[in-house]
């Protein structure tokens, strides 16, 4: 088996959280194959216009247009350090968090996560007037809002849930997801600021997740299906085979009928010299099967 083939068992085979990480390295992969051709076609234009196919904008009109954006974007990485942070979280995260939920909660969150972050930067985007200069021209890309809302999520459904970390020892992941959101959205607000405004609104979502299940309320329910009506809806359906059975003749009857008279005699010279219970479990369903035929 090729490289190629395990890749593609490991996909079918794994969980949704590898299938979420596999996905994430596939879109960095092919961004990253795009840049290096449109560097040797010295034409840079083609990565350009390759990202932007991928990334949310925060004009309006230029969502309009893109609108699958809100989507893909959260999926596409430029820096090997992004991708490498990004998928590491997620999948020290994800794994508790398939501890405790299931794994259809967890591409919810990780959807409906990323989806609410960039909800959040493309309305500030829109609305305060700090960036109406760059409005026009912002995209956002990564992961960070995703994996935030599954942080905040399991962080708020198990706080106490503790891991050992290297030189600190035992830490509540609650304090871990505070310190996390704190670096990455907070810190130095005016360095990447849709950036952090997306992982707000990741953390918005997760939080909320997490209060409204707590309530006996799961708020992705719904979007697992619609995710379930287009997974029915591009499934290939396995084709219908109709077989026609040979009617049996006299002789291939009779010829079945004695083989299986020779069967049960075979049981029966058994049961007369051990007993019952020297026959095995096949010879036992045999023989019953056989005595509900004649009753």
């Amino acid at each position: 088996m090729g490289i190629w083939d395990n890749i593609k068992g490991t996909f079918r085979s794994g969980s949704n959280l590898t299938k979420l990480i596999y996905i994430n390295i596939a879109i960095f992969l092919l961004i990253t194959i795009v840049a290096i051709i449109g560097f040797l076609l010295n034409n840079p234009a083609i990565s350009s216009y390759t990202l932007n196919l991928f990334s949310v904008p925060s004009s309006f009109k230029s969502l309009i247009a893109r609108p699958w954006t809100l989507i893909t974007y959260m999926f596409t990485h430029k820096d090997i350090w992004h991708i490498l942070f990004n998928m590491l979280w997620l999948y020290w995260f994800g794994r508790i968090f398939l501890e405790y939920l299931d794994q259809r909660k967890l591409v919810a969150v990780y959807l409906l996560g990323g989806i609410c972050g960039a909800v959040v930067y493309v309305l500030s985007f829109n609305i305060f007037p700090a960036f109406k200069g760059v409005v026009s021209e912002s995209v956002a890309i990564g992961a960070s809002a995703s994996v935030m809302a599954v942080v905040i999520a399991i962080s708020a459904y198990v706080p106490n849930y503790a891991i050992n970390l290297f030189l600190l020892g035992r830490i509540k992941i609650k304090y871990m997801a505070l310190a996390i959101f704190v670096l990455t959205s907070i810190m130095d607000f005016s360095v990447n600021s849709g950036g952090k405004l997306a992982h707000m609104g990741g953390a918005l979502f997760g939080f909320l997740f997490t209060i409204n299940l707590k309530q006996g309320r799961d708020i992705g329910k719904g979007f697992n299906r619609i995710i379930d009506f287009f997974v029915t809806l591009f499934k290939p359906r396995k084709k219908l085979k109709v077989t026609y059975k040979k009617p049996a003749t006299d002789y291939d009857y009779n010829k079945i009928k004695a083989e299986q008279q020779a069967k049960i005699n075979i049981i029966l010279d058994k049961i007369s010299k051990g007993g019952y219970d020297s026959l095995t479990k096949e010879e036992k369903d045999t023989l019953f099967k056989e005595s509900q035929k004649k009753n």
